[in-house]
């Protein structure tokens, strides 16, 4: 009796350490919180095939974050960070909507010419990383300052607003009754990890950001994995402009994924991917974008100021992240040998 007592309590020590449970833990205290104290909050409505409700919100609202988050994940993964998404994000929804209304209404053409640009933009930092050996924070940097004058560029400073089908099905349509967004949501999840868990390149991520030296002397093309990291994040980002851009049917240059790259760092952090690089955790990212997101529309649902919002935000961050630390969780929940 004893040894299954003692099988049972490590494997719920091995629970507790897990880089997923805390920030699950955090979610679903949130919606527990929500249940009794928001009215109304899982109400899920059903019109014309479309589901509705504060649930489906969130989820839909936390989409472009989870998309910027995916790619931003593998970057840190490698030690790196991507400061220019939002600027990234804002130039491909320029470029969706300077297309649309002078150049082509074809919608393939759009989204491959805007994920182009928005790919070859990922590759820029990528080359100033791995091949010049910038700072990653600072090589991004540079794309997060000018990147927005680039989209003023592109709609010559103003605010474009069109009419088009298609890309406002990427924004506001709907698919087997959910926001479309989600639907691209998941695809994007489903090659994101195809690529990194059904092939080496994960691997590769991981090792490079744990010990980049050791990786190259154990034959990694270290060059090569940041690259690809910063370009499949640049593609992330062009997708997230992409449903940005139809969702409001304008391109908006100064207030488009306007500080995204912080939610989206902040989020990869809740998941359980250290900044240090290393293991990565994908799923964590996402549990990661929809805590803060269902915070943000809880705050809003009990009329919390904006501004008090953001320090709530910031707490709530902070607690799950000290509840990572395994210092903090020796000191506060110690094991038996230690006592």
């Amino acid at each position: 009796m004893r040894g299954l007592s003692d099988a049972s309590a490590g494997r719920s020590s091995r629970y507790w350490e897990a880089k997923w449970f805390w920030p699950l833990a955090a979610l679903a205290l949130l919606l527990l919180y929500n249940l009794f104290f928001t009215p109304g909050f899982f109400a899920i409505e059903l019109k014309d095939g479309h589901l509705y409700g504060d649930l489906v919100d969130v989820l839909n609202r936390a989409v472009p974050v989870m998309l910027v988050a995916l790619g931003m994940t593998l970057v840190i993964a490698t030690k790196g960070v991507d400061l220019s998404v939002g600027a990234v994000l804002s130039i491909a929804g320029a470029m969706a909507a300077w297309l649309v209304t002078t150049k082509t209404t074809d919608l393939a053409t759009v989204i491959a010419v805007t994920l182009l640009l928005s790919v070859l933009l990922g590759a820029w930092n990528g080359l100033l990383v791995s091949v010049f050996g910038v700072q990653p924070m600072v090589a991004t940097l540079i794309l997060m300052v000018s990147g927005r004058g680039v989209a003023q560029l592109i709609t010559n400073s103003q605010t474009i607003t069109f009419q088009h089908r298609g890309l406002a099905f990427i924004g506001t349509g709907y698919f087997l009754g959910l926001p479309f967004g989600v639907t691209l949501l998941v695809a994007m999840f489903i090659l994101t990890a195809v690529v990194t868990r059904l092939t080496a390149m994960g691997l590769f991520i991981e090792s490079v950001g744990e010990n980049e030296t050791a990786g190259r002397f154990s034959g990694i093309d270290v060059r090569a994995v940041k690259m690809f990291a910063y370009v499949f994040t640049g593609l992330c980002a062009g997708v997230a402009g992409l449903m940005s851009a139809g969702n409001i049917q304008a391109a908006d240059p100064s207030n488009a994924g306007l500080n995204i790259e912080l939610d989206a760092i902040l989020a990869v952090v809740v998941g359980g991917t250290s900044m240090a690089g290393g293991r990565f955790y994908l799923v964590g990212s996402m549990i990661g974008a929809l805590i803060m997101q269902t915070l943000t529309t809880m705050m809003y649902a009990h009329y919390v100021r904006p501004e008090e919002t953001l320090v709530l935000k910031a707490v709530a961050v902070l607690a799950v992240c000290l509840l990572q630390s395994p210092e903090l969780r020796a000191k506060v929940f110690p094991s038996k040998e230690a006592v």
